[in-house]
């Protein structure tokens, strides 16, 4: 088939250096579109990747077959279920909405259309840590397995996502959450329990997670300690064996451009659908809002 054009909403720094370049580069999709609140900021995007900017987003849907999302939460889910109603596939980032709710209405629109859709759960596409997955035991992990995870990061203090609102307000555990509980899940079974859950500053989330086997594991998350690169480490010890991920295992772009491997792919029929679509993002936003129960629970 000819390249999958994708409109891309939102203009921010993760659009810019990820979204757009990886987009406008990989051999089978095309920057068709650019559509963001401010014209200005659509129109320069546009004109460095060799798109056409909009003004208005139906015009953008009836030019694209896809939609990349690099918006916040709250207004990703308002504007994704517009574009599955309209038969577009979406490229959505986590969180996938503000609530639980909105992301559940988003995740059955998209099982209602029949559209294909990925979450750039931007570390599962690295192929270092799709080595360490392999490694794990096919069943869930028992109790006589236990995890550590910490994602320490100063991103918050400084640097091009410091301003970010939604994730100033919502810090480490909407940002990193999502990301740290998707690779545990998939390492050590279904989360099916989040026994206890502490919040405390600088932005400092640790919470525990039960899995279906039985293994448990810890989670220490900051986005506003001063380190600089960010610390990021998985181990799991015991039954399932003894296995250690430390750093992201590879860039954003690509990752990013071996997710849009995987949606074309879906897309023109020779390859299933993404593995990590809306549902992982809905699942996930469960995860996270229990996790914020269980804190508020310890208060």
């Amino acid at each position: 088939m000819d390249r999958l054009r994708v409109g891309l909403v939102g203009g921010g720094p993760w659009a810019r250096t990820v979204h757009a370049p990886v987009l406008a580069a990989h051999s089978g999709t095309e920057l068709a579109a650019v559509w963001t609140r401010r014209p200005e900021v659509a129109s320069e995007l546009a004109a460095e990747f060799g798109a056409r900017a909009h003004t208005d987003l139906d015009v953008l849907l009836d030019s694209v077959d896809a939609v990349a999302f690099a918006v916040p939460p709250q207004a990703q889910a308002r504007l994704a279920l517009v574009a599955a109603a309209a038969g577009k596939h979406l490229i959505c980032e986590k969180p996938l909405a503000a609530t639980v709710e909105e992301a559940r209405a988003l995740a059955e629109a998209v099982e209602r259309t029949g559209v294909h859709s990925s979450m750039v759960l931007t570390m599962r596409y690295a192929p270092a840590v799709r080595d360490w997955l392999a490694e794990m035991p096919n069943e869930p992990a028992g109790a006589d397995t236990v995890a550590f995870a910490r994602w320490i990061s100063g991103s918050l203090l400084g640097g091009p996502y410091c301003r970010s609102r939604w994730r100033i307000e919502e810090g480490a555990l909407s940002d990193l959450g999502p990301h740290v509980i998707d690779l545990l899940d998939a390492a050590l079974g279904p989360v099916v329990e989040v026994p206890w859950a502490r919040h405390e500053e600088p932005d400092l989330w640790r919470f525990g997670l039960l899995h279906a086997g039985g293994a448990q594991s810890t989670v220490t998350l900051s986005m506003r300690v001063p380190v600089d690169p960010s610390e990021i480490e998985f181990t799991v010890l015991g039954g399932a064996g003894r296995h250690r991920l430390a750093g992201r295992g590879a860039d954003a772009p690509s990752c990013y451009a071996a997710l849009l491997d995987e949606l074309v792919a879906a897309v023109d029929g020779s390859g299933p659908p993404p593995a990590l679509g809306v549902a992982r993002g809905l699942r996930l936003q469960e995860l996270v809002a229990a996790v914020r129960a269980a804190a508020d629970q310890a208060l």
